[in-house]
């Protein structure tokens, strides 16, 4: 399904938004019923709602005071491109207490609700294991 730049736009916010009040069911429900989910890094896929709200409560439970800021997003009707940036303390459990400061982006491909069916989510994951370590 197609849907319109304002509309794109007005879900990554509500995406962003679910991120900041470090809400994984909010984040989850951007996502269709039957989504494919998301993989992260080429990883295995957290799949649909239930996925997404897990691999969303993992981060929120490594830095609970996460901000997410929404850099550059792009749509095309059928699918986006948007670039974040995550800020936080890893103060979750086992966590160092450094700070972490990582950009990403997201590739989304939307279903015929106007929801995400499916995402591929990259971010430095080296980059990312030398902030959370303090070198």
């Amino acid at each position: 399904m197609s849907i319109s730049h304002q509309q794109a736009v007005e879900h990554a916010v509500a995406y962003t938004k679910a991120w900041c009040e470090h809400d994984a069911e909010a984040v989850a429900s951007l996502y269709s019923s039957d989504s494919e989910g998301i993989i992260i890094n080429d990883g295995e896929p957290w799949v649909g709602r239930a996925g997404v709200a897990e691999m969303a409560r993992g981060f929120i439970a490594a830095f609970p005071d996460m901000v997410l800021y929404m850099d550059y997003f792009h749509s095309s009707g059928t699918h986006a491109v948007y670039h974040w940036t995550l800020e936080g303390h890893n103060t979750g459990a086992d966590g160092t207490g450094n700070f972490v400061r990582i950009p990403g982006w997201e590739y989304w491909r939307y279903s015929d609700d106007g929801l995400v069916s499916a995402s591929l989510g990259h971010f430095d994951a080296a980059d990312y294991a030398r902030q959370i370590n303090g070198v």
